[in-house]
């Protein structure tokens, strides 16, 4: 009799801590910022619902997040028109990019800069625009000297990476002053100058990028969407890679909460 007493008592311990570590797991995964929301189905039974965060959602740089929509065609067209060339830039990049991301956050400026080589020389030290800016990050002289890097004959510091990410990372932090922090103003005013995104601010009498884009030069508009682009692709790698980077996947997704309590139970069960 004391061993009957024993067993059932055990199988109740059991019983009660499958239920304790399924209701754990459930409100874990489920996190406390989702919302539970009733449905009526199955033959009138009511089913109740959580709203999680969809994890194929793709992810946004956080300073670049809040104009998703104006973005997301643009992003999802060039990456399928431009897929050779964005894996041929990531592979460029691979050796180049960790130590740009290393100068960058030692001047306290944004890692998104560090796709800039791959749109202004394709990762190249030699690139050379027929305007006469040099190297990695296309500096013309002028500006170059102003930021340090020094040019003579038979040396150029345009084409040293590290001095000229440098000289960039400097650029970058004074230009995010005079714009407010506003990243994209200040890819559009290092792709066609200061002054012509002052003329474009005066022009429509605003001052964040996305209100001016249409008085900046073609090029200028399509060289920040590229921008975003790279960043957007940097940040889902692996999905660009499956080809599965789909701008498309809602924010939220609902999973039955009987469906997700059958699945953990099922889980600790296995375990036991």
């Amino acid at each position: 009799m004391k061993k009957i007493q024993s067993k059932s008592l055990l199988a109740l311990v059991v019983l009660l801590t499958v239920i304790g570590v399924v209701t754990t797991s459930a409100d874990r995964f489920i996190g406390i910022n989702n919302v539970a929301a009733q449905d009526t189905i199955r033959g009138g039974e009511s089913e109740e619902f959580y709203e999680i965060d969809n994890p194929n959602r793709v992810k946004y740089p956080a300073i670049l997040r809040e104009h998703r929509d104006e973005s997301k065609e643009y992003i999802s067209n060039y990456v399928r028109k431009e897929r050779a060339y964005i894996k041929l830039m990531f592979k460029r990049g691979q050796n180049y990019m960790p130590v740009a991301r290393e100068i960058l956050n030692k001047y306290d400026v944004p890692r998104e800069f560090q796709v800039l080589p791959a749109l202004e020389s394709n990762f190249s030290a030699n690139a050379v625009s027929p305007a006469g800016a040099v190297g990695f990050w296309q500096f013309m002289p002028e500006l170059a000297r102003e930021y340090g890097l020094k040019m003579g004959e038979g040396f150029d510091e345009r084409r040293d990476f590290r001095k000229s990410t440098v000289a960039a990372a400097k650029f970058f932090r004074n230009q995010l002053k005079v714009y407010e922090n506003d990243i994209l103003l200040v890819v559009a005013a290092y792709n066609c100058g200061p002054g012509r995104v002052n003329l474009a601010m005066k022009k429509s009498g605003a001052s964040d990028y996305w209100s001016i884009r249409q008085f900046l030069p073609a090029e200028t508009r399509a060289f920040v969407m590229r921008f975003l682009a790279l960043n957007v692709v940097e940040m889902n790698f692996e999905k660009f890679l499956e080809n599965n980077l789909d701008l498309e996947e809602p924010a939220k997704i609902q999973i039955a909460k009987s469906e997700l309590s059958s699945q953990d139970e099922n889980s600790t069960l296995n375990e036991l």
